[in-house]
C-alpha cells in the first residue's frame, strides 16, 4: 500500500481505527515506538496486555514461528498484537519470511501485526510494504520537534522557561532521541520553579549564548570578534565539527539568498517575514531553526546582504568546506576563524 503520513496513522487510531497489519520504516526511531505505544494502548486491554502481547525479531522466526504467532486466537479479548522488530534483516529466501507474505494474503481478523523496521535501512521494503498499513517516519521539522519537546516535557514533568526550552532545541538541535534522553536527565531535578536556560545550559553543557546558532549569528550579523571568541567552546561540544558550522552557515546564506530576493521585490517588515515563511513551509528544509524563527533572522539581515556579498561569502563558505575535509589539513579552528572574518566584514567591493 501507498506510505501513508504520521498524521494519517494517528487520525486513524484517534479514531478507533485499526489496521490488520502496520509496516513503520524510515530513520526516527522514537516515532516508531511512540505508533507503537500508541496502537497498543488502542488494541488491548491493559490487564491482559501479557496474554495477548508478542514481540519478537524478525530475522530469528522460522515458518512455523510466524504461523503461530500470527494465527493464535486472543485470550479473553477481541484481538492480540504482535510486534516484529529487525526487520531489514529477514532475508528475502528464508521461510519465515514465505510464511509471512502468504499470510499478508489472509491476515487473521484477531491479530494485529506491527512491522518496524529499523533506522539503519531507510529503503522500503516493497513486498512486505504491499500488503500492509504502511507509515514512513521522518525526522519532525524544528517546529514540530519544539511543541513534542514540550509535550514530553510535560508528560515528565517537567516545566521548562520559553528561554529554556529554546536553548535546549539550539543545544541539541531536532532530533527526538537526543532530546528525550537530555529530559531523562531534566526530570531527575527536584521538582520546583520552571527550569531556567542557564539550569538546562549547566546540565546539557552547553552554555546560553554558546551554540553552534549563536556562533552562526555573530557571523553573519558581522560581529566578528564575538564569533572568534565562541569558536573553541563551540567546536569542543559534543557532535560538533567544522564541517557542521560550514553547513550551517552555508544553508544560513541560501536562506538570506530567498531573503533579499523578496526585500529586492520591495518587501519590508511583516510582509517580508511572511514571504520567507511561506518558502520554507513549500520547501521545508531540515537543519534549520523553527521557521518562522529563522524568516525573522534571515528578514532582518537581508538589508545588509546584498547579491554580490551573499555569493562571496558562499565562495567562502565553499573553500573552507574543501579545506576541512582535505586530510593534510588539521587546523581546523583556524580556517574558521577566517571564515568568520571574510564572511563577518564585507569587503569594499561587496559593500
Amino acid at each position: 500500500m501507498p506510505a501513508q503520513s504520521v498524521d494519517t496513522l494517528s487520525r486513524s487510531l484517534n479514531k478507533g481505527v485499526l489496521a490488520p497489519v502496520y509496516y513503520f520504516y524510515g530513520p526516527e526511531d522514537v516515532l516508531k515506538d511512540e505508533a507503537v505505544r500508541a496502537i497498543l494502548d488502542k488494541a488491548l486491554d491493559p490487564a491482559l496486555r501479557d496474554f495477548n502481547f508478542d514481540q519478537r525479531s524478525a530475522a530469528q522466526l522460522d515458518a512455523e514461528d510466524v504461523y503461530a504467532l500470527c494465527n493464535t486466537l486472543p485470550m479473553l479479548a477481541e484481538r492480540r498484537v504482535v510486534l516484529l522488530r529487525d526487520i531489514e534483516g529477514w532475508k528475502r529466501k528464508t521461510k519465515g519470511r514465505a510464511e509471512f507474505l502468504r499470510y499478508l494474503q489472509r491476515p487473521s481478523p484477531e491479530t494485529v501485526v506491527i512491522m518496524v523496521q529499523g533506522s539503519g535501512e531507510d529503503n522500503e521494503d516493497k513486498e512486505l510494504a504491499a500488503g500492509a498499513c504502511t507509515v514512513r517516519f521522518d525526522p519532525l521539522p524544528a517546529e514540530r520537534a519544539r511543541k513534542w519537546l514540550l509535550h514530553h516535557a510535560g508528560k515528565l514533568g517537567v516545566t521548562l522557561e520559553k528561554e529554556a526550552a529554546a536553548h535546549l532545541m539550539r543545544s541539541v538541535g531536532a532530533d527526538l532521541g537526543a532530546l528525550a534522553s537530555e529530559l531523562s536527565k531534566l526530570a531527575a531535578l527536584p521538582s520546583g520553579e520552571p527550569l531556567t536556560a542557564g539550569q538546562v545550559g549547566e546540565l546539557v553543557g552547553v552554555r546560553h549564548g554558546e551554540t553552534l546558532w549563536d556562533w552562526c549569528e555573530a557571523v553573519l550579523e558581522g560581529e566578528a570578534g564575538r564569533a572568534v571568541t565562541l569558536l573553541p567552546g563551540v567546536l569542543g561540544q559534543a557532535g560538533i565539527s567544522g564541517v557542521k558550522l560550514v553547513t550551517a552557515i552555508g544553508t544560513a546564506l541560501v536562506g538570506l539568498g530567498i531573503a533579499r530576493a523578496h526585500y529586492d521585490r520591495g518587501l519590508r517588515g511583516r510582509a517580508l517575514e511572511g514571504a520567507v515563511f511561506k518558502t520554507l513551509l513549500s520547501v521545508r528544509p531540515f537543519g534549520v531553526l523553527g521557521y518562522r524563527e529563522e524568516a525573522g533572522r534571515w528578514s532582518r539581515w537581508a538589508p545588509a546582504w546584498p547579491n554580490d556579498r551573499i555569493r562571496a561569502a558562499l565562495r567562502v563558505a565553499r573553500d573552507t568546506d574543501a579545506a576541512l575535509k582535505n586530510t593534510t589539513v588539521s587546523d581546523e579552528r583556524g580556517l574558521l576563524t577566517d571564515l568568520a572574518l571574510q564572511i563577518g566584514i564585507p569587503s569594499a567591493e561587496a559593500a
